[in-house]
């Protein structure tokens, strides 16, 4: 799909899109979004909207299509005597849905 031509995208492109990003990691998630649509942007990153769990969303305007990326935060112990822990993220959901203004 070139770029002159961008349309939104119809339910089953988003299941497309859906099932091609669940089986990436999630750097290589982020970059493909951020690179799918030029009218795009990344609305937040990492915002945390529920205990343990943080949320990357996109907007692909030109597309008319919002990404949601959804890892669990999990902390884990780094050892020594100051108890610090690690944050480490686990990619485990993909959620992919038409913005207002499409239709299709």
């Amino acid at each position: 799909m070139g770029y002159h031509t961008m349309a939104y995208l119809n339910q089953q492109e988003r299941a497309e899109l859906l099932e091609k990003l669940q089986k990436m990691k999630f750097g290589r998630a982020k970059n493909t979004l951020n690179r799918m649509d030029p009218k795009g942007k990344m609305a937040y990153y990492r915002n945390a909207q529920q205990p343990g769990e943080v949320i990357t969303c996109f907007e692909l305007d030109g597309m008319g299509t919002r990404v949601f990326l959804i890892e669990r935060l999990a902390h884990k112990p780094m050892g020594g005597a100051l108890g610090l822990t690690k944050s480490e993220y686990q990619f485990v959901e993909v959620i992919v849905e038409p913005m207002p203004e499409n239709r299709t």
